[in-house]
């Protein structure tokens, strides 16, 4: 990770404001989160009135830029959002909420953790179509990470892990799925939204992936139990790959993590590892690509214990 600290967004609430402004508005022409009309605003001046407040001349109604993204309602001035997005793109283990707050010289603990989780929901993807496609390989394997709320530990086996399933396509994105287990009836349905039918599968030699493995182009398994790890080119070492950054970006940085947040932890590993550097996709970018996902979503902090539980960081 390399961060310019002396670049003028992270300094400058104006440079910053229009940094924010750039990506949203790529054509310099700021669009009415209210009725959605498009460059027919006017820059509201005067002390009354926040700087970069523009006012719609249809419906009338004042906004920024921040409004209608994961940013809205925030006290945060945007260089210390500036700097928030650029650190958890660029760092590839993550990068917890404590780092944050000392970092931002954020005052409270709890307005770091919820900055970092409006920033996963940022990174979250949304509707995507299937990946994979002629002659193009998707490994699929599944890890266990934390613990299932309610069901006491034990001391061997995994039932009282959560199941993360995970869709790797060779030179590609990555779809991570927190799923209940890996029976058929909680695999299958992901796989078939999510993979192509006309891609080569490849998988460990789990029995969860054979019936559904009959219904893409093939289905290529290796046998960790017998030793057998490469066949050619027959490997699921992609997914393991990206499954060892993820386990040490949990473990090493966030420490714990609760059963209801693990989903926004997979969002933030999958959006790096589907916009890195291997794919052309440099520290910056990342960081453009994470602000622009704020656009359109929302994130509430309806539970005030959640701060508690949800992450040791």
């Amino acid at each position: 990770m390399s961060t310019n600290l002396t670049d003028p967004i992270f300094h400058d609430e104006d440079k910053a404001r229009a940094h924010f402004e750039a990506i949203r508005w790529p054509d310099g022409k700021p669009v009415c989160p209210h009725c959605g009309v498009i460059g027919q605003v006017t820059l509201v001046h005067g002390k009354s009135h926040r700087p970069g407040m523009y006012q719609c001349n249809a419906c009338r109604e004042p906004f920024t830029a921040m409004i209608g993204t994961i940013m809205e309602s925030s006290h945060l001035p945007m260089t210390k959002w500036a700097l928030a997005f650029h650190l958890m793109a660029s760092s590839k283990k993550g990068y917890s909420a404590h780092q944050l707050m000392r970092t931002l010289g954020i005052g409270s603990y709890r307005t770091a953790w919820f900055m970092a989780h409006r920033i996963r929901e940022a990174m979250r993807a949304g509707n995507l179509p299937p990946m994979g496609g002629p002659g193009n390989i998707v490994e699929a394997d599944e890890t266990f990470v934390g613990r299932v709320e309610g069901v006491p530990k034990q001391r061997s086996g995994s039932a009282h892990k959560n199941v993360v399933l995970s869709l790797v396509e060779r030179g590609g994105s990555v779809r991570s799925f927190h799923v209940a287990s890996t029976r058929r009836a909680d695999v299958d349905g992901v796989m078939r939204a999510n993979i192509l039918k006309e891609s080569r599968l490849m998988t460990d030699e789990g029995r969860h992936y054979k019936a559904i493995g009959r219904e893409f182009s093939s289905h290529e398994s290796v046998n960790h139990g017998e030793g057998e790890y490469v066949r050619g080119d027959v490997h699921t070492n992609t997914a393991e790959n990206f499954y060892s950054v993820f386990k040490r970006g949990m473990k090493g940085v966030y420490q714990h993590c609760s059963e209801g947040h693990l989903d926004a932890y997979l969002n933030e590993f999958d959006f790096r590892y589907s916009n890195r550097i291997a794919l052309g996709v440099n520290d910056t970018e990342r960081a453009h690509r994470a602000i622009k996902g704020a656009h359109g979503k929302r994130l509430t902090y309806r539970q005030p214990r959640s701060a508690q539980s949800a992450s040791a960081v």
